[in-house]
């Protein structure tokens, strides 16, 4: 059992939490101790994972070295009126060789998802994503990604994985699960035009920063539709979140970072969640320890709002609306449990028809209503292709 490799509780933080609120959440979460051993996992939706490995972390030497304060605020904090059981497997070490982390930690993130437990990754160096994919050879299934960062981190497919090359890695090399990639909140200048066409042309989503602060909501159909959510710490602005020598001065706000974290939570589909590139030795005022602490909170709190209505097997609950558009015919449905909205994909071939159901907005509907095509059912459409 791989689970044998993760370091225990630090004594200091289970005396600390001995002396929290019985309302807060560090009561409420069940702690991988010395003295109790590792938590029960039945019944666990939940497990919070620390990854303490940043070699590969390009220009932030220090990061995965220290987890504590996150947890710390973490634990000060109060829980909602949850039903989730929580549970903190503590730290997976840094292994002899990368390669080493990254088998463990893709070994405990396969057994958490078969047992339907999400696992809440604290890294490390932003490379762990990889791991992290890979974690979903064994589950036989495509993936969808989305990633929050500043730039692709798409490097070079003949390097070594690192925090700035690891995407390419899961694009192009065996097994392929991807099905499709996402990222929020790119900043243009950070990214080569080519770089940009590429992604494009691959019929990928990618959305401009300034696009997801106009409108925040962009980002919930995106989450609605994503398996692994991986949030490079760097993607807020250093003034918000100082730890981090990647750091830029434009980036998310605090609150519009854990508006993310909420509808990755909330969203029935996504299965691991994961916060990187955190350096403690550059956190004034344990600032970003206490940000991503709430990040925590905030998609927690919207795991425990999941409706499970997606992907749905019965259509009796949606109501449908068909868009004819040129020669071609959309299909929309709305929930009528949350009001959300979602659109099929049909792609013809000779003998075989393939479908697709993707989440869309009621702003997409409206376009469609006006002849417009959205560009999320296009970019699908080709990918069926």
């Amino acid at each position: 059992m791989n689970f044998d490799f993760l370091l225990p509780v630090d004594d200091a933080i289970v005396a600390h939490t001995a002396l929290l609120s019985n309302q807060s959440l560090g009561k409420s979460i069940h702690l991988h101790s010395k003295k109790n051993g590792m938590p029960d996992l039945e019944k666990a939706h939940i497990a919070i994972i620390g990854v303490k490995d940043g070699r590969r972390a390009v220009d932030n030497l220090g990061t995965g070295d220290n987890f504590s304060g996150i947890r710390q605020y973490l634990y000060h904090l109060f829980p909602g009126n949850w039903f989730s059981k929580i549970v903190d497997l503590w730290n997976i070490p840094q292994g002899n060789a990368e390669e080493d982390t990254y088998f463990v930690l893709q070994e405990v993130v396969t057994e958490l998802i078969k047992k339907n437990i999400i696992p809440i990754i604290i890294g490390g160096g932003q490379d762990l994503t990889y791991a992290n994919y890979r974690a979903y050879d064994k589950l036989e299934q495509t993936v969808n990604l989305t990633v929050v960062d500043t730039k692709f981190d798409l490097g070079n497919i003949e390097e070594e994985i690192t925090s700035e090359s690891y995407l390419s890695k899961i694009v192009m090399e065996k097994p392929s699960n991807l099905f499709n990639y996402n990222n929020l909140g790119y900043q243009t200048f950070f990214n080569s035009q080519e770089e940009i066409d590429l992604l494009d042309k691959l019929h990928f989503d990618c959305y401009r920063l300034g696009e997801i602060a106009n409108d925040l909501k962009l980002v919930e159909p995106v989450m609605r539709d994503s398996d692994i959510v991986s949030i490079d710490i760097g993607a807020v602005r250093r003034a918000e979140a100082p730890a981090n020598k990647n750091a830029v001065p434009n980036g998310f706000y605090g609150e519009a970072i854990c508006a993310i974290a909420r509808y990755a939570g909330i969203s029935d589909k996504v299965s691991s969640f994961g916060i990187y590139e955190y350096n403690a030795k550059l956190d004034e005022k344990d600032q970003t320890a206490h940000l991503i602490a709430q990040m925590i909170w905030y998609f927690i709190e919207g795991y425990n709002f999941r409706i499970n209505e997606y992907p749905f097997t019965t259509k009796k609950d949606y109501k449908k609306y068909i868009v004819p558009i040129d020669d071609t015919t959309i299909n929309f449905f709305k929930s009528n449990k949350s009001d959300r909205w979602w659109m099929e994909v049909e792609h013809h071939h000779t003998k075989v028809t393939k479908r697709a159901l993707i989440p869309c907005t009621y702003q997409d509907y409206l376009r469609a209503r006006n002849q417009v095509i959205p560009e999320r059912w296009w970019k699908t459409f080709r990918k069926l292709n």
